[in-house]
């Protein structure tokens, strides 16, 4: 049994999980596979057929596949609270100091909301963070702690960027990107910072 994305789906979206049926020696059989909750309330199936699971409720769920009478061990489903929007949560523009002991700009920081009135935050959620120098050449910039991030309690992810050898670039430009567990972006990603350097 496989299920995409690690299992993870967002509210309002379908998982398609895929499976095969083995014989005794491990050999793939042709088999029609059937799928089935084992909590409607969170991650009904929509197509017994193809497995097309849709994503309820919040929560965790979890999903059998079913050839003839052999049946498959339950396979967890999280499904996640849907991502309103991704957005910054502190200033855009930084300016590091390269003659400083440690080039080390303030946090980047990126937020992913939530809907409703509260605009609450999500945590638990992955922002990657990436760098283009400018002028190209060979600078070499790192994120502390490191360059994916997962949202605290509150929703927020941040990193540092450091510059760490290499020629005084002008600036960076840093992308932070949050997605959906199918790939897609959450809107208002990827979110962008700009850091200058000075002497």
């Amino acid at each position: 049994m496989f299920l995409p994305d690690s299992g993870r789906v967002e509210v309002g979206d379908t998982l398609r999980p895929g499976a095969r049926a083995l014989n005794g020696r491990g050999d793939s059989v042709a088999a029609q596979i059937y799928w089935s909750s084992l909590d409607t309330a969170i991650v009904p199936v929509v197509d017994s057929g193809t497995g097309a699971t849709f994503a309820k409720a919040a929560g965790t769920g979890r999903l059998q596949a079913r050839a003839g009478a052999l049946r498959s061990n339950p396979q967890t489903i999280v499904a996640l609270v849907r991502l309103d929007s991704a957005g910054a949560a502190g200033p855009i523009r930084d300016t590091i100091t390269v003659s400083a002991p440690d080039s080390l700009s303030d946090s980047l920081a990126v937020k992913a909301w939530t809907g409703g009135a509260a605009g609450a935050g999500a945590s638990g959620r992955t922002v990657v963070y990436a760098a283009a120098i400018y002028p190209p050449g060979a600078t070499i910039v790192t994120f502390v702690p490191k360059a994916n991030v997962q949202t605290d309690a509150g929703g927020i992810a941040v990193a540092r960027l450091r510059l760490e050898t290499g020629p005084r670039p002008d600036s960076v430009v840093v992308t932070a990107t949050l997605r959906r567990p199918n790939g897609t972006d959450v809107p208002g990603s990827p979110v962008r910072f700009v850091v200058e350097f000075q002497p």
